[in-house]
């Protein structure tokens, strides 16, 4: 059975460099590591610190917000990637000896570097965002923008994913920028990493059990990037333009269905939108405490104590989804284990049970719901008035909204694309590239409810 190696799995060249030249003392600051901090210092990373993660627009600063969700899914990821690493590096001694000599912190911080930017590419208010960009392409406004697309194109805007998104941000630099073509030039283990869903939009397997089929990775326009990404890395097909994930993929995947599970549940308890008994109850089977232990800690703060418990249950499933990993290592390898880890740890009936309350009680809050339901107004209220000005730049309307485009989205000299394709993706990314804040400003500007200030 072919099978993925780890000598090629781990690689330290960058995306679309020819040949593998260490800028830095590895012994100081590793590759990956430098994925990490090009990823902080970027501006997409940045604008995350205003996109919705459980309360859209919080009035409470504890609630969390994608940028504080990313960085604490980073520091999950970077556990499970160093305890993960140090077993790998005792299974397989030939990694120390390849050209990608890899210690276990290497492991670590390509584990969370992807986890850093997993939720890069989402768009303002939350997974509602994708579904309001999504429901504008299927409307009558958009139909004629899309008549000259291909299906597979039509498919990338029509169920618009907001990982295709963000491997667009990786690895797509747009013309207006600069002449080059490989985005943040990050690792090609690291991209690899990163993309949990290694597919195309034409590729997804609708009720598919098998955790990377339910969704796709990568627009049409950036398939030749992850192909050429897989052929690198030797990662194995899985059909026409599909493969089986980076074996790590599996792990940033662990990270993020720890923190939003645990923390998210957390954030509503503090919201008072869950009561703290209730909470105490659905978290008892997490702590799996022994009969009759005592803490030596007495929390008059019931807030503190969530905040304990918090702690030790992700610090157990860690531990958990780490052991269960390595357990699967060979099937993962060979392309045979395609399920997402939190679902096999001991205690998935009351993780289950946790997620059940959160969607009811916090994601399908009434406040929740009705700035949603706004952003659905927001987003596709400006799709359909930045496309009308790309698609017909000379009506004086028009004209006004083009003026307002960043010049990244456009071609130098602010000339448009010839390729209708390209020219809808350039304003899907300058749309949803907006926080939440931003996107609703913008929208009542260009609509006359509010007027700018003028300085």
């Amino acid at each position: 059975m072919p099978q993925m190696t780890w000598e090629r799995l781990i690689s330290k060249k960058r995306f679309d460099e020819q040949t593998l030249e260490h800028a830095t003392d590895e012994s100081v600051r590793g590759e990956f590591q430098r994925d990490y901090d090009r990823l902080v210092f970027s501006t997409p990373f940045r604008r995350l610190q205003n996109k919705t993660q459980v309360m859209p627009m919080p009035e409470s600063d504890f609630v969390h917000n994608r940028l504080t969700h990313s960085l604490e899914t980073s520091c999950v990821g970077r556990s499970l990637g160093r305890m993960v690493g140090k077993v790998l590096l005792e299974r397989h001694p030939e990694i120390q000896t390849s050209p990608n000599r890899m210690l276990e912190s290497d492991f670590g911080d390509m584990v969370a570097a992807a986890c850093l930017t997993h939720d890069i590419g989402n768009p303002p208010f939350g997974h509602s965002g994708e579904d309001a960009i999504s429901s504008f392409f299927r409307s009558p406004e958009a139909a004629g923008f899309l008549q000259d697309l291909t299906p597979a194109q039509i498919l990338d805007l029509q169920n618009f994913e907001g990982n295709a998104a963000g491997f667009r941000i990786l690895t797509h630099t747009h013309p207006g920028q600069s002449n080059g073509t490989c985005g943040m030039r990050l690792t090609y283990s690291t991209l690899a990493t990163f993309t949990k869903y290694p597919r195309p939009s034409d590729a997804v397997v609708k009720g598919s059990k098998n955790a990377s089929e339910k969704k796709y990775g990568f627009f049409q326009a950036e398939q030749a990037h992850f192909r050429k990404i897989a052929q690198e890395l030797g990662m194995l097909p899985a059909g026409e333009n599909a493969f089986h994930r980076h074996p790590m993929a599996f792990l940033v995947e662990a990270a993020d269905d720890i923190c939003y599970r645990i923390i998210d549940f957390e954030d509503g308890c503090r919201l008072g939108l869950i009561p703290f008994e209730q909470a105490r109850e659905l978290l008892r089977p997490l702590l799996n405490e022994q009969p009759g232990k005592v803490h030596s800690t007495t929390f008059y703060d019931w807030r503190e104590q969530l905040g304990v418990w918090r702690a030790v249950i992700i610090n157990k499933l860690i531990y958990e989804c780490r052991s269960i990993f390595l357990d699967q290592e060979e099937a993962i390898l060979n392309g045979t284990f395609d399920q997402s880890l939190i679902n096999l740890v001991q205690q998935k009936a009351a993780l289950d049970e946790i997620k059940k309350i959160s969607i009811d009680r916090i994601y399908r809050n009434r406040p929740v719901l009705e700035i949603e339901a706004a952003g659905f107004e927001v987003l596709g209220g400006l799709l359909e008035a930045f496309l009308k000005a790309v698609f017909d730049p000379t009506a004086g309307r028009h004209r006004k909204y083009l003026d307002l485009v960043p010049d990244q989205f456009l071609s130098p000299q602010r000339q448009l694309s010839q390729d209708p394709y390209e020219k809808i993706l350039n304003i899907t990314d300058f749309i949803s590239g907006l926080t939440d804040g931003s996107a609703i400003g913008l929208y009542r500007k260009i609509k006359g409810i509010e007027l700018p200030k003028m300085y």
